[in-house]
């Protein structure tokens, strides 16, 4: 299986400086996996929306996936209380 190639929506940089640098290394280690396989166990897809979220502890990681041009798109990363509520005011 081809590895996908990860980007980074802009915001995703301002999101990940309010987490723990503990939590930052899991966070990071997961999107490296997701890299592998973007619809691996516990990846499941939003409702509604053409984007995936995965748990990390406390914490959400949504993305999209390209597979024509093999590229997870990072949208958000946040803590669970907030994470879904940010995610739909842009949609």
């Amino acid at each position: 299986m081809a590895r996908y190639k990860i980007t980074f929506k802009k915001p995703v940089a301002k999101d990940l400086r309010s987490i723990p640098k503990k939590d930052i290394k899991r966070i990071l280690g997961q999107i490296d996996l997701l890299a592998n396989d973007p619809r691996s166990e516990g990846c499941i897809k939003l409702s509604g929306q053409e984007q995936y979220r995965v748990r990390i502890g406390l914490y959400r990681i949504i993305y999209e996936i390209q597979n024509s041009k093999l590229i997870i798109q990072v949208v958000k990363i946040g803590h669970r209380s907030s994470i879904y509520k940010a995610t739909n005011k842009k949609h």
